[in-house]
């Protein structure tokens, strides 16, 4: 069977891919922090969602930060002793910060960046080389959770935007690099979608229902975290091999309007 690891897995999207994933028959190594950071003013996962979303999945929980080398490369590790290989790597961590951009705490902006970009490229650094590892002619996939907010004018998530801006940046890069390698890179954008990020954000703009965030997509409804796994189950498919260095929406037509 092929093999994932996801981070942000205990619960939003990256456990709804976990989800998705173990219904096509994916091992999974499943990674989170599992603990929350004072530099944002919202709860994030617990061991508890991590280890629920590993035995819904059948998956194994592995508690670490994406800001961290290390961690993210015993998780690999893991992977290739438990499995015996490394067939995709789906970077879901992802955190928001709010404030004017001028205004902004640098601890918020930092540990947006951190978290949401150099998180991606940590995961890089430690899965591709396992990847890489698999004979050819293999069928390797990194997908990156981007977000529609990348493409449009959002007002006081500056941070948030330029950390996702970013990650198709890398995600773009790193595609040209492993040309004809049989692995491809991609990035999925969601728009409103139904997790703790989009009912922080409802707080932020002072809304006291976050379906209104929706009113920009073109179906004014907010997205199911099972719709958005969906395109990134098919982007870990072998069907999708003829796509990479491409920004996939998942946005209700967020990006269209």
């Amino acid at each position: 069977m092929p093999v994932a690891l996801i981070t942000g897995a205990a619960r939003g999207i990256g456990a709804a891919t976990a989800g998705a994933l173990a219904a096509g028959g994916w091992d999974l190594v499943l990674f989170d922090v599992c603990r929350d950071e004072p530099a944002l003013g919202y709860r994030l996962a617990s061991p508890e969602e991590l280890e629920a979303t590993a035995r819904r999945c059948g998956g194994e929980a592995i508690v670490g930060d994406v800001r961290s080398a290390d961690d993210l490369a015993r998780a690999v590790e893991f992977a290739l002793g438990r499995f015996g290989g490394l067939d995709a790597a789906v970077g879901a961590a992802g955190v928001l910060a709010a404030g004017r951009a001028w205004e902004m705490a640098e601890e918020q902006w930092r540990t947006t960046l951190d978290i949401n970009l150099s998180g991606i490229f940590n995961l890089a650094r430690a899965a591709v080389p396992a990847m890489l590892a698999r004979p050819a002619p293999r069928s390797g996939r990194f997908v990156a959770v981007s977000s529609a907010a990348a493409l449009k004018a959002t007002a006081r998530l500056a941070a948030y935007s330029a950390s996702k801006a970013g990650t198709i940046g890398f995600v773009r890069g790193l595609a040209a690099d492993l040309a004809d390698t049989g692995i491809t890179a991609n990035a999925v954008l969601p728009g409103s979608t139904d997790t703790a990020l989009l009912a922080h954000s409802a707080e932020i703009y002072g809304l006291d229902d976050p379906a209104r965030l929706a009113d920009h997509h073109i179906d004014h409804r907010v997205i199911r975290p099972e719709e958005v796994a969906a395109v990134a189950a098919w982007l870990c498919s072998a069907d999708s091999g003829a796509l990479t260095g491409a920004a996939v929406p998942a946005d209700g037509g967020m990006t269209a309007r």
